[in-house]
């Protein structure tokens, strides 16, 4: 399948790209800067330029699937964070509607249920991605919203926890994980238009999404 990231560049983009080429997908990395094509390109994945500020209605076309990681993770000015998590993805969901994408994976965040519990910098990112998501539910595309926990560069376990609200779980997740949920999720009927939440967990991936299901 072909399959659009945005935000592939990032660190949690690029174990996507890697996971997609090694399960046999067609990755294709959206950039901004010509310069990152050729990390992206040895990581298994063709480019393509787009830009969440800007157009990316030709970054989508052809594409079957749609990745969104990009984020701020509200360590942006507000209008950033606004403009790249929630006007950015709304564009994206605009352009992927318009090319009958078969699914749509957004990278999301525990807490984007109830923003209003944070302040400052994290309250935007939050209510930004509350927006975003809440976009995508009514978009028509079938779905999965993943929030995770606190990110970590930790290697991957394959092990997690997952709940359509796993409540105010202390916890964290390394981003390998995060990646591999995000794939599963772009054929795995069991998330198919729906949103949950993990952090590292006992069980396998495949089994803790099954889970979900039944």
């Amino acid at each position: 399948m072909k399959v659009l990231v945005a935000g592939a560049h990032g660190t949690t983009g690029k174990h996507i790209v890697k996971k997609l080429a090694a399960k046999g997908h067609e990755p294709i990395a959206m950039i901004r800067d010509e310069s990152q094509s050729e990390e992206l390109e040895s990581l298994g994945a063709k480019t393509v330029i787009g830009d969440l500020e800007g157009d990316v209605t030709e970054a989508v076309k052809g594409t079957e699937a749609v990745i969104f990681a990009a984020g701020s993770g509200g360590s942006t000015g507000e209008d950033k964070t606004i403009a790249v998590d929630q006007e950015g993805a709304k564009k994206l969901i605009d352009a992927a509607k318009h090319e009958n994408v078969r699914h749509f994976t957004m990278l999301s965040s525990m807490g984007a249920d109830i923003p209003e519990e944070q302040s400052g910098a994290m309250a935007t990112y939050l209510k930004a991605k509350a927006i975003a998501d809440e976009y995508l539910m009514e978009s028509e595309i079938p779905y999965t919203i993943v929030r995770p926990g606190p990110l970590t560069d930790d290697p991957e376990t394959g092990k997690i926890m997952a709940e359509t609200s796993l409540g105010q779980s202390d916890g964290e997740i390394p981003r390998e994980d995060v990646a591999e949920v995000l794939v599963q999720s772009l054929e795995n009927e069991y998330t198919k238009n729906l949103t949950f939440e993990i952090l590292s967990g006992n069980l396998d991936i495949n089994e803790a999404l099954r889970n979900l299901f039944e």
